[in-house]
């Protein structure tokens, strides 16, 4: 018997969806429409839920093709997606804005009230799936 609010049997997009729905304010909207770009950039991309405890029993919404595109983490104040090999990705919208001191990981901080350009964005996660699909190993890009 399934108790009510339990999350065992569900499939990974039905944990993404009832995460939105429980942040349901901007940061369920942001989650929502970025898991979207997402989406629409590959849509050969598997959605899993890593990382699930006590504490957060409805784990991280991660996105992967053959290894892990992206994460996506509700924050009070954001919602974080870090990207597991953004340093070797090249961001010419500029889109990363934190974790950008890692030689593996950045990741990009949305707060209230903003956006991503969606073309820029789903560029990110073509050259991410991309790079990820190609068996290469991710290094960091030098700075010119």
């Amino acid at each position: 018997m399934k108790r009510s609010g339990s999350t065992e049997g569900q499939s990974a997009a039905e944990l993404i969806d009832k995460r939105i729905a429980e942040l349901g304010n901007w940061r369920g909207g942001t989650l929502g429409r970025v898991r979207a770009l997402i989406k629409q950039a590959d849509p050969a991309v598997v959605e899993e839920v890593k990382w699930r405890k006590p504490s957060n029993p409805l784990g991280v919404p991660v996105w992967s093709h053959d290894g892990i595109i992206c994460t996506g983490e509700a924050y009070k104040d954001k919602v974080k997606f870090t990207f597991a090999k953004g340093a070797a990705l090249e961001d010419p919208a500029g889109l990363f804005n934190a974790s950008l001191a890692g030689n593996a990981r950045h990741a990009i901080d949305l707060h209230e009230g903003e956006e991503v350009d969606p073309s820029a964005f789903k560029a990110l996660v073509h050259a991410a799936v991309t790079l990820s699909t190609s068996g290469g190993k991710a290094k960091p890009r030098r700075a010119n």
